[in-house]
């Protein structure tokens, strides 16, 4: 796994969640695949469930949103990056996140998990403006 394979694949994942349906998800993730929403949320397993997720998830290929993203890390079949969304025009919500993906030898990825960060929701015990 090189920083290009992973750049690729993310621009691919910003072209498939603006595309109509899910048919694109099959060249980015495992058959098999487990897609984490959050370190403590329960995965959503297999390719069919994470179609389901994204068409409950998303509001469709006409969605306004600017994503940037960052490659952190690549080390072996494991990548990290970190991504801002910002939703609506004017923006109406927006998120930092942090993605962890294990890829499968054929390029596309098994695991992908993510960890959202957004305004006004703070971890315990940090005061906000920290």
């Amino acid at each position: 796994m090189d920083r290009k394979h992973v750049d690729d694949w993310l621009v691919a994942y910003e072209r498939a969640w603006r595309t109509a349906g899910t048919d694109t998800l099959g060249a980015l993730f495992t058959e098999d695949a487990s897609y984490q929403q959050g370190p403590y949320l329960t995965p959503v397993v297999g390719l069919p469930a994470i179609a389901r997720m994204w068409e409950a998830q998303r509001k469709g290929p006409d969605e306004v949103f600017r994503m940037t993203s960052a490659i952190v890390a690549v080390d072996g079949d494991t990548a990290v990056s970190r991504h801002e969304v910002h939703y609506g025009d004017p923006v109406t919500q927006e998120y930092r996140d942090l993605w962890v993906m294990r890829f499968a030898d054929d390029g596309r990825c098994r695991s992908f998990e993510e960890w959202p960060f957004w305004p006004g929701r703070q971890p315990p015990g940090v005061p906000s403006g920290s």
